[in-house]
């Protein structure tokens, strides 16, 4: 085997085949490593890896063409099928002279994000397992070329033959979702010939044990089948002949059956186990306090995924098998709306997207909806002045735990926060609605003009920018209910800074407005250069334990003086200006952000949180913000969801002396920062990869070829 393959490698170098096979692979590669990586400064290989898979579909059949067909038509395979060697030894030197060509090229491909990681922040990991997967397409593609190429002794129709089976293995998934409406036994069938399917899993930085099974078998079924098809030839001449033709295909169908089994038993297997979660945010590794929820669960939970199985979206499925194997009573099952369009109507009036999931048990039901398991920032493109939509985050986790947890509770354990209203408080919308509902707490109007005080249940009332006081009354029924243990999140307005009774809430527990309207001077610190689109300094607390050191947005905000800790109170600044901040007093007619008389410097609080532990050992908590726009999804969306990300961390803080504590899973970062790369770098080494790697490839081949000729 090994003389053979010696001799496959030499003959590849030593004419123009070889050469031009890795050059032209590293050349469509550096196409798009160049527009992907390098322009648009993309840190995932896995982009450009997706996009140079279809030459594999030309570059493989050229390769592959001439292995057997050639030597069948010159007739110089009559000398190794006389050779006192194995059959299996000269299809697998063969074999293998190819996969080391292939190799070469996917050697340099592994460069690259070596290269990047001097650049920028790069996920290694991620970028090696989509590296490994496409190496497993194309030693895939390379075996079934080679079969074919045993089949005909003319190159053009094994290299056309091959281009055809490799498209429509290619192509499959997607013929099959026009033909098929949903799953049935030919489908099944047919999956088997699906060689790109199992590859996205690699893309997503997932390394599918089931999958490299699955590449391993057919290149081993592929090269026995080629070894049957010569060995067929080499006793073509015997007497035996009809005797051979049955042994063969009784071994054929042994080895497939083989085949399927050894796959079949890999795909029971718990997905814990085959699936092993290289991603850079560990996207498919479930979190601690989901596991335990699930290692509890005493209830039968089905998850309805609204779609057909062939068209499922394989990280989030990745997701769900990982729940399924963590709990016996977890089912997933596939509903596809075009065979059953109206089976959401039983659990909810309005129709989620595709793909959304409906977790049900006997107690109630929740829908996740597909938009809600991604998190989208939106960018203006000036190029074009529309928006460019990227996905960010991942929330599949967090959506499911807290809905299994939602259908899993009684009724009287679901925790419920009041928002005041009544003096013109604006009311929590849109992200913060869904941060509740995520957290399974309800949320409650309370006018407290109708109630002898604040309802016993609360977990927590919101007062958000009051712009009417509160009377005598409807202030000490605050005051007793948070002096009584209670917890409070008060956000106030500079223009209603003045409400005398709504601030002696605050002033119970020694907190106050500091006059004015604070302006930051230092351009690190504010946004899109408007001095009053402030930035602050996250601090490390348990009420930012998910946000500290990101970015917190607080436009138009008010500065809050708290004094020294006591026995009593312990006082926390969450966001602080820097040292160049100005309150500015008279903010109706500010000239500069500079301090003038009167003005008050920095550095300010934004947002500070008091707790104070009562005589019966319950610790109460308020929590005081001051920017008009804290609470509006516009701010949230400049901060890609940090706002939310703060609102639940004050939340699980509040809550977590209770047995009621609801878990919130955060938000998994999907991307990694854009790398950025001077434009006469990305040139030069676009250039050495797109052009200059190829090109001494390419010629080099060349002169090889031409000095054999002339000898």
């Amino acid at each position: 085997m090994l003389a053979i393959l010696k001799r496959e490698v030499k003959s590849y170098f030593h004419n123009v085949i070889g050469w031009l096979f890795i050059a032209s692979i590293v050349a469509i590669y550096g196409l798009y490593f160049f527009a992907y990586n390098l322009q648009v400064g993309y840190p995932y290989i896995s982009y450009a890896l997706s996009g140079v898979t279809f030459v594999l579909l030309i570059a493989v059949p050229i390769l592959s063409m001439r292995c057997l067909a050639e030597e069948r038509k010159t007739k110089t395979d009559q000398l190794l099928l006389t050779a006192p060697i194995r059959v299996g030894n000269i299809v697998l030197g063969k074999y293998l002279a190819m996969a080391v060509i292939f190799s070469i090229a996917v050697t340099i491909i592994s460069l690259t994000p070596i290269l990047l990681s001097f650049i920028g922040t790069i996920p290694m990991g991620e970028s090696f397992v989509a590296i490994l997967g496409f190496w497993l397409v194309g030693c895939s593609c390379l075996a079934i070329g080679l079969f074919i190429s045993s089949l005909t002794e003319s190159q053009v129709i094994a290299a056309v033959l091959s281009f055809v089976t490799l498209f429509l293995c290619f192509m499959l998934s997607d013929l099959m979702g026009m033909v098929f409406s949903s799953e049935n036994f030919l489908t099944k069938i047919l999956k088997i010939a699906d060689i790109y399917t199992p590859f996205t899993s690699f893309m997503n930085g997932c390394l599918d044990l089931t999958s490299v099974v699955y590449y391993l078998s057919l290149i081993g079924v592929m090269l026995f089948l080629t070894s049957q098809s010569i060995q067929k030839r080499r006793w073509s001449m015997s007497k035996t002949t009809i005797s051979f033709g049955v042994f063969s295909s009784a071994t054929i169908a042994v080895v497939l059956a083989v085949t399927v089994i050894a796959n079949l038993i890999v795909g029971t297997l718990p997905v814990t186990i085959t699936s092993l979660d290289f991603s850079y945010g560990k996207m498919y590794e479930l979190t601690d306090d989901t596991k335990e929820l699930l290692k509890e669960l005493e209830e039968d939970i089905t998850i309805y995924v609204l779609n057909n199985k062939d068209g499922k979206d394989e990280q989030l499925n990745q997701t769900l098998e990982r729940y399924k194997s963590l709990s016996s009573h977890i089912t997933v099952e596939y509903v596809d709306p075009t065979v059953n369009p109206y089976f959401y109507q039983s659990y909810t009036d309005t129709a989620p997207s595709q793909h959304s999931l409906i977790v049900v048990s006997d107690k109630r039901a929740r829908v996740i909806d597909y938009n809600d398991v991604y998190v989208y920032e939106y960018n203006m493109d000036y190029y074009t002045y529309s928006y460019t939509t990227t996905v960010t985050g991942y929330d599949a986790e967090g959506q499911l735990t807290s809905s299994i947890e939602y259908v899993t509770l009684e009724d009287d354990e679901l925790e419920v926060i009041y928002e005041i209203t009544g003096h013109g408080e604006s009311a929590l919308t849109g992200d913060f609605s869904d941060a509740l509902q995520k957290a399974n707490i309800r949320l409650e109007s309370l006018e407290l003009f109708n109630e002898e005080g604040v309802p016993e249940d609360a977990q927590a009332i919101i007062i958000n920018m009051p712009q009417q006081d509160f009377n005598e009354e409807d202030t000490k029924k605050v005051i007793d209910y948070i002096q009584n243990g209670g917890n409070i999140i008060l956000n106030g307005a500079y223009e209603f800074a003045d409400l005398k009774n709504f601030n002696s809430i605050m002033e119970s527990y020694g907190l106050s407005w500091v006059d004015g309207i604070v302006v930051e001077n230092d351009a690190q610190h504010y946004y899109s250069g408007n001095p009053f689109y402030l930035l602050p300094q996250v601090n490390s607390t348990e009420y930012t334990s998910n946000v500290a050191g990101s970015y917190i947005i607080v436009p138009y905000s008010i500065g809050i003086s708290y004094p020294e800790d006591t026995e009593e109170f312990v006082y926390t600044s969450l966001l602080e200006t820097s040292e160049r901040a100005i309150s500015k007093t008279s903010y109706e007619n500010i000239t500069t952000t500079e301090y003038e008389e009167g003005d008050v410097k920095g550095p300010l609080s934004v947002g500070v949180a008091v707790s104070k532990t009562t005589d019966d050992e319950v610790t109460s908590h308020m929590v005081v913000l001051s920017s008009v726009m804290f609470f509006t999804d516009q701010a949230n969306e400049v901060v890609s969801g940090n706002h939310t990300t703060m609102f639940t961390d004050i939340l699980s803080q509040m809550t977590s002396e209770t047995e009621l504590s609801s878990l919130v899973i955060p938000t998994k970062e999907l991307t990694l920062s854009n790398i950025t790369i001077d434009t006469m770098t990305y040139l030069a080494i676009g250039f050495v990869i797109m052009i200059a790697v190829p090109l001494v490839l390419f010629v080099t081949g060349i002169v090889i070829w031409a000095i054999r000729r002339k000898k």
